[in-house]
C-alpha cells in the first residue's frame, strides 16, 4: 500500500472515530437531559402540594377576619395566616415558573447557571416558609379552635403565649446551628445541611447537567 493510500485510509477512519464520539456525545447529552427533567418532576409535584397547602392557609385565614364581630385574637391570626398562605402560594408559583424556563436546548452553561437560579431560590424560599411555620402553626391552632364556636379554656391564652414564645427560640436555635454548622472543621455537617435543604430531586437534575458538562470538558 501506497503512503497516499495509507494516509487516506487514516482520515477515512480518523472521520469514523470522529462521528462515533459526536453520536456517543449526543446520545449520552440527550439521556442526561431527560433525567434531569425525570429528577425535576418530584420537585414540581412538591410544589404544587405547597400551593395547595398555601391555599388551605388562606382559606383558614379568612374564617379569622372574615367574622362579625371580629375577635382581637382571631382577627390578628386570620391576617397572619392569610398573609403566609399567600406568600407560600408565590413562593410554590415561583419556583414552578423557575423550573419551567430551563432551556434544555441551550449550551450545558446556561442550564447550569439556570439550575443555580433555582437552587438559591428553593432554598432561600424554603427556609423563610419553613422556619415561619415555628412560630405560625399557633395561628392555625387558633383559627382552627375558633371554628367551633365554643368558648376556649382559661389555660388557652397562656398556652398562646409559651407556644409562640417556643417558636421564636425554635426559629433562633435553627439560624444558630446553620451558622454553627459553617464554621471550620464542620465541613461535613456543612454539606450534610445543604444537601438538605436542597432536596434530593434538585441534587440529582445538577448532577446529571454536570455529568454532560464533565464529558465535553475532560
Amino acid at each position: 500500500m501506497e503512503l497516499d493510500d495509507l494516509r487516506q485510509a487514516w482520515h477515512s477512519l480518523d472521520a469514523r472515530l470522529q462521528q462515533q464520539n459526536a453520536l456517543g456525545t449526543r446520545m449520552l447529552t440527550e439521556r442526561s437531559l431527560e433525567k434531569a427533567r425525570r429528577h425535576l418532576r418530584p420537585l414540581q409535584w412538591g410544589q404544587v402540594a405547597q400551593m395547595l397547602f398555601g391555599l388551605a392557609c388562606l382559606a383558614l385565614g379568612v374564617t379569622g377576619w372574615n367574622g362579625y364581630p371580629p375577635q382581637p385574637g382571631t382577627l390578628v391570626a386570620g391576617i397572619v395566616l392569610h398573609a403566609y398562605g399567600v406568600a407560600v402560594m408565590i413562593s410554590g408559583g415561583i419556583t414552578l415558573g423557575l423550573i419551567g424556563q430551563i432551556d434544555y436546548a441551550a449550551p450545558v452553561l446556561h442550564i447550569q447557571k439556570q439550575l443555580a437560579r433555582l437552587r438559591r431560590f428553593y432554598v432561600l424560599s424554603g427556609a423563610v416558609v419553613g422556619l415561619s411555620w415555628w412560630v405560625l402553626w399557633v395561628p392555625a391552632v387558633v383559627l382552627l379552635a375558633a371554628l367551633g364556636g365554643q368558648a376556649r379554656p382559661a389555660w388557652f391564652y397562656p398556652w398562646e403565649y409559651l407556644s409562640v414564645a417556643a417558636g421564636v427560640v425554635g426559629v433562633i436555635a435553627t439560624i444558630w446551628f446553620h451558622r454553627l454548622s459553617r464554621g471550620p472543621g464542620r465541613a461535613r455537617l456543612a454539606r450534610w445541611m445543604e444537601d438538605s435543604a436542597t432536596g434530593h430531586s434538585l441534587r440529582q437534575a445538577q448532577a446529571r447537567i454536570d455529568e454532560i458538562a464533565s464529558f465535553e470538558c475532560p
